[in-house]
């Protein structure tokens, strides 16, 4: 899939599905922020979260006095929906309308964030292209946080073909810049009552 097509596909879901339905909502990111939480980084740190869609994470990373965060996501309706949802505060996010494997910047990040992204690269040079994006784009010493499908998770997501990972192979691929810093699974209840294992790994740049 190129990016028209990933971007033709995500503004689609976005502008048609309710969203609150979706198989990967979250009313409460709560494992996300307790993964940010632990890194006890300044308030300060420059955050990143890849794919956002239209989550709340950014809203609590508000509450939680989180000043500098970056939202990133291909579909703009997504970006519209949380600026909408933020009102006034949306001042306080940098939104970001791109495709995670073509993006390019200036800023260092402390802290890149994805959950449920990951999986949608199945091609070798999307998955690297987002791995030498991570890399280029973090401080030495920064974390790479990745929540992804697990060897037990489905095998579609939101009608497209996804890969899975276990802990040795996501950790196989990131090993030339970022070293491990704890991975774990965790079932996802989804809001139709339907289960999902996800495997989630913090990583620390080299």
């Amino acid at each position: 899939m190129n990016t028209m097509e990933r971007k033709q596909h995500w503004e689609k879901v976005f502008r048609t599905k309710d969203t609150s339905q979706v198989s990967w909502h979250q009313q409460e990111p709560s494992t996300s922020l307790r993964l940010i939480e632990e890194l006890h980084l300044p308030k300060t740190a420059n955050i990143i979260e890849v794919g956002s869609g239209d989550s709340l994470l950014g809203h609590y990373l508000i509450e939680k006095g989180y000043s500098k965060i970056t939202l990133l996501d291909i579909s703009e309706k997504a970006l519209e929906t949380i600026k909408y949802r933020l009102q006034e505060r949306a001042d306080k996010i940098a939104f970001c309308a791109a495709d995670i494997t073509q993006f390019t910047t200036n800023e260092k990040y402390d802290v890149w964030h994805d959950r449920a992204v990951f999986h949608f690269l199945t091609s070798r040079k999307d998955i690297n292209n987002y791995l030498k994006n991570a890399a280029l784009c973090l401080n030495k010493n920064a974390y790479l946080i990745i929540g992804t499908f697990s060897n037990k998770g489905p095998d579609m997501c939101s009608g497209l073909n996804i890969q899975r990972y276990s802990e040795d192979k996501l950790c196989h691929l990131v090993k030339d810049n970022f070293k491990k810093v704890k991975c774990f699974t965790e079932n996802h209840t989804t809001p139709s009552g339907s289960v999902q294992n996800f495997l989630f790994c913090v990583f620390q740049r080299n």
